[in-house]
């Protein structure tokens, strides 16, 4: 650490004459740290290991609920946890872990971890395997007949790369040019930062940059005392302020260097402490299965429509994440689909009376699953059409195109640039003492690191296209080329490409990656370039829709990790790499967990009753001509017109500051569907969630660590469950009998 008084920053000629230890020091200059070594070994295991515990867990809950997370932030936190207490231990003289290597090690795990939903192991999969008919394949598949590991091995391999060379040539325009805030990366970057004593990037345009300093200045000049010859540079610190989460100003630097052992013990802490209680909880959730769905509302609603409460530290820790507003769609969707238009089914003789809730062909269950698919392709069809139109609109009306691309990100960091100010004004004795956590920039600068650290683009173009043969080679291969025709690939592919671009683009200026509504929405354009009569028309919409949801999920995941080194200074091609190789794990592990999954719990069962593949299964028949049951259609037609005017308020308004305090009422249709398919004792704990998450926000309003406590808090509550549903498998698999 460097005092006040010193310059923190050598220059780039001296930084290069840094030995690796030096280099590991905070004082390095944000355009040398992409020099750092990163693609190291140990990083390369621990990234595999955070990964693999992120893909048990995501496996657990995509087959229950169709929900997976990125786990950005816990796989950092558990990469320092690791390095500061482990590795030490083994290699004593080894070097201390950096920032960006950390960042290489959460990009890797992210990769891995996100697998079951990029190869389509929650939902396309099953899909094809539990519900498609014989005909539906084209003649080429009994229904429930299991895919072998070499089946899953090709058909994962087909989907694991073309989304990350896709997302490369993106870079530069979403992050570098627009600079799109992505939230969950940037505040990953920030925790990083905090638990690494480094420094992270923030970009405001040069004006703002200035008025800044000369605040400072003014408020505690020995801070900054530049030579009066000297011009005044566009790359200046600020010291503590609300972005350095976690972090109390301290007089010196070794206080500063407790300061920050302190706040990573304190997140270590916590993590451990919901880790272990929500690992509890699913050990005993297996000898004493009531705790799955305990009846709380009555047997007869238990039986007759599963209002059950599942007490699981998961689901609640999920809500926590989600945040109120999402969760109360889903609850609304909830009482909407089970509390309203299940009973209307039933007592109105649509479906048979003495069939099974859970039966997904005659129950209600299945009846309203309609109703929720057509909300959501309503809403995701809106909302594709009006980013489309508003963006093209926009472009086209500009003459300085480049310009307006620079100057998108100003509007979108007013608000965060006010929080700045206001702790100025509030933390003027703190501003005097510490300088080494933020880094503002100039956002009229072009803030890239140098070339040779990029990815090269005769890389990317030769990975696009051999990625690209490899997709239609290996699914052509797994379903023939009578069933899967090569221009159908060729268009799966290229809509895939626009469809990434909007997956991007959401999820940097939303912080959600609207992958399951890119799905249905590629299944509904693919079903114009398909004839319904086609032979294995259904089959042919699986695959597409798995196409695009693989290319969506992989460009978002690597776009948010981009983001993140961006901000911290990692080189963008060890990223690049970590994607690579976390995603060539996850092929092999997702396959052979899905295996297990299938042979132990006997997919679908009441436990696991993968929703998400009815989903998709229904949504092909639609768009494919098949019938419905009975009153479905009035009913989906009647949702989804209504979801569709709501819809394109919410997207037209978005950014009306006078609209927004309203919009937050009027409820997500992607989010309303999935409260609608999803048991409610799924919704019911993640609405609990929520509530605790508005409450605690609501308590500790103002201290500037607590969305990062929280978030910690509930990602302990995910992976112990998630981590330890593992030992409940081994349970079923052996038969242990429950109590």
């Amino acid at each position: 650490m460097s005092s006040a008084s010193t310059n923190p920053y050598p220059s780039s000629s001296e930084t290069r004459q840094h030995s690796l230890a030096d280099q590991n020091d905070s004082s390095v200059h944000w355009h040398d740290k992409p020099a750092i070594r990163q693609i190291t070994l140990r990083a390369t295991f621990i990234g595999l290991i955070i990964g693999t515990l992120v893909l048990i867990s995501n496996f657990q809950f995509g087959l229950q609920t169709g929900w997976v997370s990125m786990m950005s932030l816990p796989s950092a936190l558990l990469a320092c946890a690791f390095f500061k207490q482990v590795w030490p231990r083994i290699f004593l003289n080894d070097s201390p872990i950096t920032d960006v290597e950390t960042v290489y090690v959460q990009s890797m795990a992210v990769a891995v971890g996100t697998g079951p939903l990029a190869y389509g192991f929650v939902g396309v999969i099953p899909a094809m395997e539990k519900f498609m008919t014989f005909k539906e394949s084209g003649n080429t598949r009994e229904q429930g007949t299991p895919f072998t590991f070499n089946q899953l091995f090709i058909w994962s391999m087909a989907l694991a790369f073309f989304g990350i060379f896709f997302a490369i040539p993106l870079r530069k325009q979403v992050i570098i040019k627009e600079k799109l805030p992505f939230p969950s990366g940037t505040a990953t970057a920030i925790l990083i930062a905090v638990l690494n004593g480094s420094q992270v990037l923030q970009e405001v345009s040069k004006a703002e940059l200035m008025e800044i300093r000369n605040r400072r200045l003014n408020q505690c000049p020995e801070v900054l005392r530049p030579d009066e010859d000297e011009p005044v540079e566009t790359h200046e610190l600020l010291t503590q302020s609300t972005l350095a989460e976690g972090y109390d100003s301290t007089v010196n630097d070794s206080d500063a260097n407790d300061e920050e052992e302190s706040s990573y013990k304190q997140n270590i802490a916590i993590l451990l402490k919901t880790f272990f209680p929500s690992a509890i909880y699913t050990i005993l959730s297996y000898f004493i299965p009531i705790l799955h769905a305990i009846p709380i509302f009555g047997n007869y609603l238990s039986k007759a429509y599963l209002w059950n409460f599942q007490p699981s530290p998961a689901y609640i820790g999920q809500g926590i994440i989600m945040g109120l507003p999402t969760v109360s769609y889903m609850m609304f969707g909830c009482i909407l689909g089970w509390a309203i238009l299940a009973p209307i089914a039933r007592h109105a003789g649509w479906v048979p009376p003495d069939a099974d809730v859970q039966d997904w062909d005659n129950g209600v269950q299945g009846w309203i699953v309609w109703c929720s698919l057509s909300v959501m392709v309503a809403d995701s069809v809106v909302g594709f059409l009006v980013i489309t139109i508003k963006s093209t609109i926009k472009f086209l009306l500009r003459d300085d195109k480049t310009i307006f691309l620079n100057k998108v990100w100003d509007d979108s960091f007013e608000s965060m640039l006010l929080e700045e100010e206001s702790a100025i004004k509030n933390c003027h004795s703190a501003l005097c003492r510490r300088e080494d956590l933020i880094r503002l920039a100039s956002s009229e600068d072009d803030n890239e690191v140098d070339s040779k650290f990029l990815v090269k683009y005769t890389t990317v173009v030769s990975g696009i296209i051999v990625s690209s043969i490899m997709c239609l080679v290996f699914l052509i291969y797994l379903f023939g080329i009578d069933i899967i025709p090569v221009y159908a690939m060729v268009s799966a592919l290229v809509i895939s490409v626009f469809l990434s671009i909007l997956a991007v683009r959401a999820l940097g200026e939303t912080d959600l990656n609207p992958v399951s509504g890119i799905g249905k929405l590629s299944q509904l354009i693919f079903a114009l370039i398909i004839p319904r009569d086609h032979l294995g028309s259904v089959l042919i919409n699986l695959v597409a829709g798995g196409v695009a949801e693989a290319g969506s999920q992989q460009a978002g995941d690597l776009m948010q990790d981009l983001k993140t080194g961006h901000l911290l200074g990692a080189s963008p091609r060890a990223q690049f790499v970590a994607q690579l190789i976390g995603a060539s794990w996850s092929v092999i592990l997702s396959s052979f967990m899905y295996i297990c999954y299938n042979k132990i719990y006997d997919l679908p069962n009441e436990q696991i009753r993968i929703p998400t593949a009815v989903v998709w299964i229904d949504c092909a028949r639609l768009v494919t001509g098949h019938g419905l049951p009975t009153r479905s259609m009035e009913c989906a037609l009647l949702l989804g017109s209504i979801f569709a005017v709501l819809s394109l308020l919410k997207n037209c308004y978005r950014d009306n500051e006078i609209a927004a305090k309203w919009l937050i009422w009027v409820p997500s249709g992607v989010a309303v569907g999935v409260g609608i398919y999803n048991a409610p004792s799924f919704t019911i704990a993640r609405f609990l969630g929520g509530t605790i998450s508005h409450i605690w926000l609501g308590r500790h309003k103002g201290e500037m660590n607590a969305k990062t406590k929280m978030i910690v808090f509930s990602s302990g509550l995910v992976l112990g469950e998630g981590v330890c549903s593992i030992f409940n498998m081994i349970f079923t698999s052996m038969n242990v009998p429950h109590l």
